[in-house]
């Protein structure tokens, strides 16, 4: 898989993960129809948005540094992908999760962004890909010498990159279904969008791992 392709990946995991009830945009929708303004929507999806950040970042940078050890990057590659694959079984298998609005206290929204999505696997479900992309070649080097100089000199880079790209894809799709829900859908959307999604995010946790492993075979 290209360097672009990795990319627009990850953008699109971005995006997904903004658009999943279980990552917190009900919450904004929930404290704007209370406060009845819409700014309340967009101030509670910020913080949100920073906890969902900084779980991406936490659980990819343990692999950054394993990317280290070059000479077992495949082993370690495969070996993300098994686990995100294994824990998108365990979800699928496991579909317990809060079902009840609860309006939390903006102190408070990034602590619970970032639990929820460490929770739900959000983070190591892009390990594969920044895996990847920490592979990539570099201009100029080729083989063996363009892995060993690109994982030495942009590894722990990339990983900060990816989690900013995605967090950012993840507060535009947020942002976007929070305000269509607030001024157009309703609540009773909610309901069954949170519902229905609790599949597709396990089957989804399995197939980012299965991709993972082809990607490093």
């Amino acid at each position: 898989m290209s360097t672009t392709a990795l990319w627009l990946t990850v953008v699109a995991l971005g995006l997904y993960h903004g658009l999943n009830p279980a990552m917190g945009w009900p919450l904004a929708v929930a404290n704007g129809m209370a406060e009845r303004r819409g700014r309340a929507v967009v101030a509670t999806v910020l913080p949100l948005a920073g906890g969902h950040f900084m779980a991406i970042a936490v659980a990819l940078a343990p692999f950054a540094l394993l990317g280290w050890y070059v000479e077992w990057s495949r082993v370690i590659r495969i070996g993300a992908g098994m686990a995100v694959l294994l824990f998108g079984a365990f979800r699928l298998v496991h579909r317990r999760h809060p079902r009840m609005l609860a309006r939390i206290p903006p102190t408070r929204l990034a602590w619970w962004s970032f639990l929820m999505a460490t929770a739900h696997g959000a983070g190591l479900m892009l390990v594969p890909f920044m895996l990847g992309l920490c592979a990539a070649p570099t201009a100029g080097a080729t083989g063996h010498a363009a892995v060993v100089n690109y994982v030495a000199g942009a590894t722990a880079g990339t990983a900060l990159l990816v989690a900013t790209v995605h967090a950012l894809a993840s507060l535009s799709a947020g942002i976007g279904m929070a305000w269509a829900v607030y001024r157009y859908l309703g609540l009773r959307f909610v309901r069954r969008a949170w519902l229905n999604l609790d599949a597709v995010w396990g089957a989804s946790l399995v197939l980012a791992g299965a991709t993972g492993i082809w990607l490093a075979a």
